[in-house]
């Protein structure tokens, strides 16, 4: 993407439309505007949707709104509050920024720092998957299936930046989570959340590879996962967004979407209470494959399926035989 300094747009001739980034001082104005060396934030939002759509953006407003009122420090509401107040250069230049790294793919949550999640803040950096809506189908399964418990102990495999553990715990008060991710950057992540959440004295973090950390303990009452799912094979296929920013060590799901998921339903059936829970994420073609999987070990009792808002299968659920 070319860099051109403040200005050289107008000076070139060039349309807004045209230009590699939002302008600085005595850029071309957007069409209507009747002072074209005056950036209002109302004005920056429109060029910068516009700039962000063309560049394929599935939420050009959004990611605008987002990264300039990161960029100002501000709470994103009171940009409407604010729409003709106009912005600085110094306050310009740190939104080009954001938003050229944007154009180039990078997600909006890894720029300014944070996701939301089930109504919680998350910090989040590349060593972490961006938490999804779709998961908090995870979330609503494990709080219906542990509502009559009063002090379950559960296990979250892969927890990245523990947004299902510390969603889970946020609205269980007596549940205890275990949380265990193979990478030691995404626990620290992890950790810092549930500080920040104020929930570290009631989910705990162990480094390790599946249910290892926790192969020596007493049975639990619930295993939850979103594990890396997706086949290597797909992985060139996902948005650009994901492909490039996102770990791969959370995503890849070996050759046919299933080599964690296997040995995870594997070693969770000594590891569960009789009647403990199983409630794993998958993939939206995985419904038939994980069942399957899930089923030929005899000890575990499938429910329905978890659909999520677009009718796709979304959560498998099954309970340790009694």
């Amino acid at each position: 993407m070319p860099h051109n300094s403040p200005g050289s747009a107008a000076k070139q001739g060039s349309t807004i439309d045209q230009a590699p980034e939002p302008p600085g001082d005595g850029a071309a104005a957007p069409p209507l505007n009747p002072d074209p060396d005056r950036w209002t934030i109302g004005r920056l939002l429109v060029w910068t949707s516009e700039f962000l759509k063309k560049k394929g953006s599935e939420s050009p407003r959004l990611d605008a709104e987002v990264l300039l009122a990161h960029a100002l420090k501000w709470p994103r509401v009171k940009l409407y509050t604010h729409y003709e107040e106009t912005i600085g250069e110094a306050d310009r230049s740190a939104f080009r920024d954001l938003v050229r790294r944007r154009a180039d793919g990078a997600p909006v949550a890894y720029l300014v720092g944070r996701k939301e999640f089930y109504a919680l803040p998350f910090t989040v950096t590349p060593a972490v998957l961006i938490p999804r809506a779709d998961s908090e189908f995870v979330v609503l399964a494990f709080l219906e299936l542990m509502k009559d418990i009063a002090k379950p102990r559960a296990v979250d495999v892969g927890t990245g930046s523990g947004c299902l553990a510390l969603a889970c715990a946020s609205r269980h008060p007596g549940v205890s989570f275990t949380a265990i991710d193979i990478s030691p950057e995404a626990l620290e992540i992890a950790r810092g959340n549930a500080e920040s959440l104020k929930l570290a004295d009631r989910v705990t973090f162990r480094q390790g590879t599946l249910l290892d950390p926790v192969a020596n303990e007493e049975p639990f009452d619930a295993i939850i996962s979103n594990p890396p799912y997706i086949s290597t094979c797909e992985l060139s296929g996902l948005e650009k967004g994901v492909r490039d920013f996102e770990p791969l060590i959370a995503l890849d799901g070996g050759p046919d979407g299933l080599s964690i998921i296997e040995p995870l339903i594997d070693s969770a059936r000594a590891l569960l209470k009789p009647g403990g829970r199983l409630i794993l994420e998958i993939g939206s073609s995985q419904e038939d494959p994980v069942r399957r999987l899930v089923d030929r070990l005899d000890v575990f009792e499938l429910a329905p399926t978890i659909r999520d808002h677009a009718g796709r299968p979304r959560v498998v659920r099954a309970t340790r035989r009694k």
